[in-house]
């Protein structure tokens, strides 16, 4: 499996490309990680260093890849935070012409704009761009649940009510939606769920909830969902896979006292992942 994975980098630390690149490649998928923006760390730090890039440099290093006759090879388009409109069209473009190459790939969009804690954090154009332009051109999407609600116009909370604004995202364009930090008003105390539907059915999954904001984790399950579906075909099974590997990554920077993701020290979690959790059919 061949990945075309245009995220933003950081030098130290992992999100982005920084994040989802490692685990792809432990799982056996090789990755062509195309950079939009050249951090020194992540803004969560509040400080950081190095340039965004200028769209026309994105797609310039996108039209060289595709100049070494590797687009028929592309098996995934995979997006995640954009920083600006520019970028949006640079990503929509290149799924088109990955597509045009190789009509059986698909796009990925992680349609990063914020969270129910800290509300949209991402430029004011960002949402209106991805719901009009961006998700539109998707199979996948992997919104979170205040994403998911901002996407459609609606209040996802319950089970039905997630349900249901799933479908109105799928009837936007994608087939293929997992909600990420699914927390449902009368769920377990100490839980949190994550929720994959596609054409075969829907399904959710309960893992322990940690007290601990992991940036970049976001990334890695847009990540190794993506390539677990696109080789299986099956949500259930792509679902049980990523909440094993990243639970057990996110436990184990939990535990470690770190700020930042164990990304190498977790790799055998994403190779053999340990299935701990069983994914259940609500569709």
């Amino acid at each position: 499996m061949k990945v075309l994975s245009i995220q933003s980098a950081v030098a130290y630390g992992h999100v982005g490309n920084s994040a989802a690149v490692f685990p792809l490649q432990r799982i056996g998928v090789e990755v062509i990680p195309v950079y939009t923006v050249n951090f020194s760390n992540h803004t969560g730090y509040g400080a950081w260093r190095g340039p965004l890039i200028a769209p026309a440099d994105v797609a310039d290093v996108i039209t060289g890849v595709e100049e070494r006759g590797v687009f028929p090879q592309v098996d995934v388009v995979l997006s995640g935070y954009q920083g600006g409109v520019g970028i949006g069209d640079v990503v929509v473009d290149a799924v088109r012409r990955v597509k045009a190459a190789n009509p059986s790939a698909l796009y990925a969009c992680d349609p990063v704009m914020g969270n129910a804690k800290s509300g949209c954090f991402v430029a004011p154009e960002i949402p209106d761009l991805l719901r009009d332009r961006v998700v539109p051109a998707a199979d996948i999407i992997t919104p979170n649940q205040f994403e998911l609600g901002y996407l459609t116009g609606t209040e996802p909370t319950t089970l039905d009510s997630t349900l249901a604004s799933v479908d109105a995202a799928r009837e936007m364009g994608p087939s293929t939606v997992l909600v990420t930090s699914v927390e449902q008003p009368d769920r377990e105390e100490g839980t949190i769920e994550m929720l994959a539907v596609d054409d075969a059915g829907a399904w959710i999954v309960k893992t322990p909830m940690l007290p601990f904001k992991a940036n970049g984790s976001g990334d890695v399950t847009a990540a190794l969902f993506t390539a677990h579906y696109r080789a299986t075909g099956e949500a259930q099974v792509a679902l049980e896979r990523t909440a094993s590997s990243v639970f057990d990554l996110i436990e184990a920077t939990y535990r470690s006292g770190e700020r930042e993701l164990r990304i190498v020290e977790s790799q055998e979690f994403y190779a053999n992942p340990r299935l701990q959790f069983t994914a259940e059919r609500v569709r």
